[in-house]
């Protein structure tokens, strides 16, 4: 008795002692095999589930909307129309229902101007600088910052369309023929400007909506409803995940990347030239380019967070994609570049000292100590001093505490631009012109609304569209990578011809995934081995008739697929193609496949862009409409290099994209594999392996025992 209550003692204590050190053993569960600590992984989900991640993501968008939606979305629509129609006013009545006057006439309209261009750069730092240096962090938020990159150059673009007084005269920014035969002036950095920001938020589409094209094939052969079904296969433009495909879509989506890399130095360096190549106190300085660059990513960053932590409360599902770390990590850009903004404020009262002008010196001054003053406390105390306290890893790290920062780092980069702008006016070098600025009901009703916009626009995204990557998450995930624990690819024995009600495959599908069957009925079998006798290890598809077209095979993973297909392709087999969820490392060249041409295809583009911008600015500023800016020549070519550049890298985004469709044959709607019921899934989890038929006729039973040994199943002829 005394044993029994001894080993009882005993075995409470263990119990204790395992609890109090399940932590550790989460950490330690991480080791590699050689004794090292390895990374922990950014995705929390059960490994090889990839089906479980579809559902986590895409059951957003196929389930109807949770019960707060509905009511936030109300709100802000409501607070956009109120915008919608202060914009009709002010368009019927004229500029003058601002409170812009003299000398700031210019104030909320370039305000908030800058203030959304900054929005937008960090969905482009995000998804291209960061997809540069291969940093996997940033697949679980990509998708949702690259969104608002398009939502507020959106917003953006609402001003410069109204502030230019008659709204039906915008389209003459554009360089097209016009009525007055009156041309745009090349050489003025406001012309840049819209050159810039119009490349900007091209581009940022292009790479937003490639993106965007495997996801909506997970939808499309996800969905039951015929009309979502055929909503996503238009917009999905008939991608199937084919390994032909992925070639040419990985080239082309790391070519988009590294033409939206400048653009973020660009965008709002040439944002910042509308200030710095006047000479106004305040604004002549060549810090500009530096400093907005460095402000736009710190305030971007602050609007993702402030987006993204509420949605990560009110979906949970996606706090296993979005984890803690990437919270964290953004807090990290947020207080490096926070930083950079504080370096930037006090070099610019240094520059204005040491440049011996009074009239500069006082300009800084009067920031700190004139009418003005809250404003740049404001902007100083919540953009330099309130992000120091993510130092403290608690505040990086707790959702609610890091929304409050990025809160306000939102205002004071608001503020901020507030200050270079009204500041830097209402005291010029004439006293007799000083004055004061007071925005009006419509100053604040137009930067409400479009406010309103923005968050209309964000909800209605997560409500239709995946706010997540799901190809692009599952491509991170460990055991993903063809090369993760090869040792448990086991080949079988061939089989023999007396093995009749047999599985074809060697191995069963991982618990996680048995377990997802289970919760889904509707699932199962989608991805399971059917039952196959003896002669029917390779089966015509009962559904078709007519010409073999197709072999088409199942693997488990991507490490099975890859293997298979570097066996067929040494044993001779040249017509191989693969199906799989997300671009598997290695696959191409394991099937035999040249490298993609995509590149020719954009350096066709930007010889075509240089072209265009080369004739367009010399044709029209020194032949066609002569125009002499501050004594300079007819073709002084330095002024024309920034538009230049922009229309390079436009023309390259958009041969690069319809390139993409191009060569990958696409839109195709119908395809004879669709025959095969179980090759939705490759968009899902499924892996598959296809053979032409012109490239297996004659050799059915060496081609069974083949596919057998490599770990196939599911196998199936598809006629045309």
């Amino acid at each position: 008795m005394s044993t029994k209550i001894a080993l009882d003692s005993g075995h409470s204590e263990l119990h204790s002692l395992h609890s109090e050190l399940h932590p550790l053993h989460s950490e330690l569960h991480y080791m590699s095999k050689n004794g090292t600590l390895a990374r922990q992984p950014w995705v929390e989900t059960p490994q090889d589930n990839l089906q479980a991640l579809s559902d986590t993501i895409s059951t957003i968008v196929e389930n109807p909307q949770p019960r707060w939606w509905w009511p936030i979305f109300l709100m802000v629509f409501t607070i956009m129309i109120v915008g919608f129609f202060s914009a009709v006013y002010l368009i019927a009545t004229g500029v003058g229902v601002w409170g812009s006057n003299n000398p700031v006439n210019w104030a909320f309209d370039i305000t908030n101007f800058v203030f959304w261009i900054g929005i937008g750069h960090a969905g482009t730092l995000i998804s291209a600088i960061l997809f540069l240096f291969r940093q996997k962090w940033r697949t679980s938020i990509n998708r949702f910052a690259e969104a608002m990159t398009i939502f507020a150059v959106i917003c953006a673009g609402i001003y410069p369309g109204i502030h230019v007084g008659r709204f039906w005269y915008a389209w003459f920014m554009f360089p097209v023929p016009n009525a007055n035969y009156i041309w745009q002036n090349f050489r003025s950095a406001l012309c840049w400007d819209l050159f810039a920001v119009g490349t900007y938020f091209t581009i940022s589409l292009l790479f937003w909506y490639t993106g965007l094209i495997p996801d909506l094939a997970t939808l499309r052969d996800r969905s039951q409803s015929k009309y979502r079904k055929l909503i996503f296969s238009f917009l999905s433009l008939g991608w199937r995940g084919s390994a032909q495909h992925w070639r040419h879509y990985e080239i082309a989506y790391l070519l988009l990347a590294g033409f939206s890399t400048p653009l973020v130095l660009s965008v709002h360096s040439v944002v910042s030239f509308d200030f710095s190549t006047s000479v106004l106190a305040g604004w002549h300085t060549t810090i500009f380019p530096p400093y907005f660059v460095a402000g736009a990513i710190f305030g971007g960053f602050a609007m993702v967070l402030q987006c993204m932590i509420p949605v990560r409360m009110m979906y949970a599902g996606i706090k296993n994609i979005v984890t803690i770390q990437h919270l964290d990590v953004m807090a990290k850009f947020i207080l490096g570049t926070g930083t950079l903004v504080g370096y930037a404020y006090a070099m610019e009262f240094f520059i204005a000292w040491y440049s011996g002008s009074e009239v500069e010196l006082q300009t800084f001054i009067n920031r700190a100590t004139g009418s003005y003053w809250w404003a740049y406390w404001i902007m100083v105390s919540c953009n330099l001093f309130i992000p120091q306290i993510l130092w403290l890893k608690s505040w990086r790290r707790t959702p609610w505490k890091l929304l409050i920062v990025a809160t306000f780092v939102n205002i004071g980069m608001w503020f901020e631009r507030f200050v270079i702008i009204v500041q830097s006016l209402h005291r010029d070098e004439l006293p007799a012109s000083w004055g004061n600025f007071y925005p009006s009901i419509v100053d604040w009703t137009q930067m409400i609304g479009v406010f309103g916009l923005f968050f209309t626009l964000t909800l209605l995204f997560i409500r239709f569209l995946p706010m997540i990557a799901i190809a692009e998450v599952k491509g991170i995930l460990p055991t993903s990578q063809p090369h993760h624990d090869d040792s448990h690819i086991q080949l079988e024995t061939p089989r023999t011809q007396n093995t009749s009600n047999e599985n074809i495959s060697p191995q069963k599908q991982t618990t996680a995934e048995n377990l997802h069957s289970q919760e889904h009925p509707s699932l199962q079998g989608s991805s399971e081995p059917v039952e196959a006798g003896h002669d029917d290890l390779i089966e015509t598809h009962p559904d078709s008739t007519g010409k073999p077209y197709a072999l088409v095979a199942q693997f488990k993973d991507a490490a099975s697929i890859k293997h298979g297909a570097q066996q067929l392709s040494d044993s001779g087999y040249k017509t191989l193609d693969a199906y799989t969820p997300y671009p598997v490392h290695g696959l191409v060249k394991a099937l035999g496949k040249k490298r993609s041409y995509m590149p020719w295809i954009t350096i066709t583009g930007s010889v075509f862009g240089l072209s265009t911008a080369i004739f367009l600015q010399y044709y029209l500023s020194a032949v066609y409409y002569p125009l002499i800016t501050q004594g300079k020549q007819y073709t002084s070519w330095e002024a024309f290099i920034p538009i230049c550049f922009e229309l390079i890298v436009l023309f390259s985004g958009i041969f690069t994209f319809l390139g993409l469709i191009l060569v990958c044959k696409l839109p195709r709607l119908y395809h004879p594999l669709d025959q095969y019921r179980l090759l939705k899934e490759a968009t899902n989890r499924g892996f598959f392996l296809t053979i032409q038929a012109n490239d297996f006729v004659g050799k059915e039973s060496e081609l069974k025992e083949k596919l057998g040994t490599l770990g196939a199943f599911n196998m199936s002829i598809v006629t045309e």
